[in-house]
């Protein structure tokens, strides 16, 4: 696999400037409202994967990014990046791989400091912004939307750095306690934990609204950390590597089921797909908010208003990295893509045929009722060996489905002690913090309450950058 140093990122809607993986990286959304994705998706070969058997996780992440990078960064700083970015985890496999039944894995993607997968991609992301703008002397101002996890990881990646300041906009009592006090009890001054009126959609709508008012935008640096950002996909596609390799890879394939909200943890899996990694099927688990199950069934992608769940990350209507599939499925027609983004402002779009097909060449789905996903958990302990949280138990739940002679891999997405009352209620069992963050529920809290407003979430954002 080669290094290219003229690495260049296109918008998915085509009327934004090709820019460098680093540019990239700080701009998050592009400025004609499109996804960065690389103009050409590096490939690698059946020989490198196999060499990838017995690298250590850090060692894996540096081979398969780097071709990403062109020369954003040198192979010294990349490499001191990585191995910053996952010191803090509390497993030296870093994504360890645990058997559940015959030929069924599940991907433990826990072990980060905030116990979620998003950990792997934002405390790679924190070291890459703190090395970008400590060399460009710059500052920039980071607005997420969570539905729970991206929140906790962004401020924990950013907490305290130079260069940064971070507000995180959550559904005010749509996350679980551990989620909020994990973003609300975070003592540095640049981390603002904001709690919206309404759902992670309206969230995600306001954050896309700041972008796209570009006077705000360019007056306040606004970067995003949301996995719009092409680097947050991009350090996801790593454990679909390690995990696959670990299973036979490259000499036979292997199925990945993933649970699935806004598309990017399954998405980076479409990625490694696309470079060479020999993957069967791509299994999109979704819980009752089952807008991608119904999409990749009828070929309508229709908003129904989020219904709130045990599994509150995946409480989505707009999965904002399908947009990245779709640019694949239209055969990387801009304009297609555009004109069905502009449709889903409306309310949805219908898929055209030969995009239906081209997406059902890479994806199948399944859903996950309450019940469903309660009973899973209260199984899969006494069966399985294994605690889940709700959002691991939709994904295993799923997967009984195609389970066959192709190994296959569930991302367990997070530890069950994000989501204590609902694991209890179904198992019986309180699963306990790990001793790191055994004193979470005695820190003091310490957030703002915020309408669904832009105007006033603008003016927030200017007054706590200036003091």
């Amino acid at each position: 696999m080669k290094d290219d140093a003229r690495m260049r990122y296109i918008s998915t809607r085509g009327r934004a400037p090709e820019l460098t993986f680093e540019d990239a990286m700080l701009t998050g959304l592009a400025r004609d409202g499109g996804l960065y994705l690389p103009a050409e998706i590096p490939q690698i070969g059946h020989a490198d994967i196999a060499a990838l058997a017995g690298l250590s996780y850090e060692e894996v992440a540096f081979r398969i990014m780097r071709p990403f990078i062109g020369d954003s960064f040198s192979d010294a700083e990349f490499g001191d990046i990585i191995a910053r970015a996952y010191a803090g985890f509390g497993h030296a496999a870093r994504a360890p791989l645990k058997q559940l039944q015959d030929n069924h894995f599940l991907l433990e993607l826990f072990h980060g400091p905030t116990l979620a997968f998003k950990d792997f991609a934002m405390q790679l992301i924190g070291q890459l912004f703190q090395s970008a703008l400590a060399r460009r002397g710059d500052r920039v101002t980071i607005v997420g939307a969570t539905s729970g996890d991206t929140g906790s990881a962004a401020m924990e990646a950013f907490r305290g750095l130079d260069n940064v300041d971070v507000f995180i906009l959550y559904p005010h009592g749509r996350v679980s306690e551990v989620q909020r006090r994990q973003m609300t009890t975070v003592a540095e001054a640049n981390a603002h934990a904001l709690a919206m009126t309404g759902d992670f959609d309206e969230c995600q709508a306001r954050l896309k609204d700041m972008f796209n008012d570009f006077d705000f935008r360019d007056g306040v640096r606004l970067a995003g950390v949301n996995s719009i950002n092409f680097a947050r996909v991009l350090a996801q596609v790593v454990y679909y590597f390690t995990s696959a390799v670990a299973l036979g890879a490259p000499h036979r394939k292997v199925s990945f089921c993933v649970p699935t909200g806004n598309f990017g943890d399954i998405f980076a899996g479409y990625l490694a797909k696309r470079m060479g990694l020999p993957i069967d099927k791509l299994i999109v688990a979704t819980n009752q908010n089952d807008i991608l199950h119904r999409a990749l069934r009828t070929g309508v992608y229709q908003t129904q208003g989020v219904t709130p769940s045990i599994s509150p990350s995946m409480d989505i209507q707009v999965s904002s990295n399908f947009e990245r599939a779709l640019f694949y499925a239209y055969g990387r027609d801009s304009g297609a893509v555009s004109q069905v983004m502009d449709e889903l402002k409306r309310g949805g779009f219908h898929i055209s045929q030969g995009a239906l097909e081209a997406l059902r060449e890479d994806f199948v789905s399944g859903r996950t009722s309450e019940a469903d996903t309660s009973a899973m958990i209260a199984r899969a302990l006494p069966e399985m060996g294994e605690l889940l949280c709700p959002h691991s138990a939709v994904g295993v739940h799923v997967a009984q489905d195609f389970l066959g002679a192709t190994p296959l891999v569930t991302l367990a997405t997070a530890h069950p002690a994000k989501f204590p009352d609902a694991v209890e209620a179904a198992s019986g069992i309180r699963p306990p913090l790990p001793p790191r963050m055994a004193d979470l529920y005695d820190r003091p809290e310490r957030l703002t309450r915020v309408d669904n407003n832009l105007d006033d979430l603008k003016t927030l954002i200017r007054k706590e950058i200036a003091a």
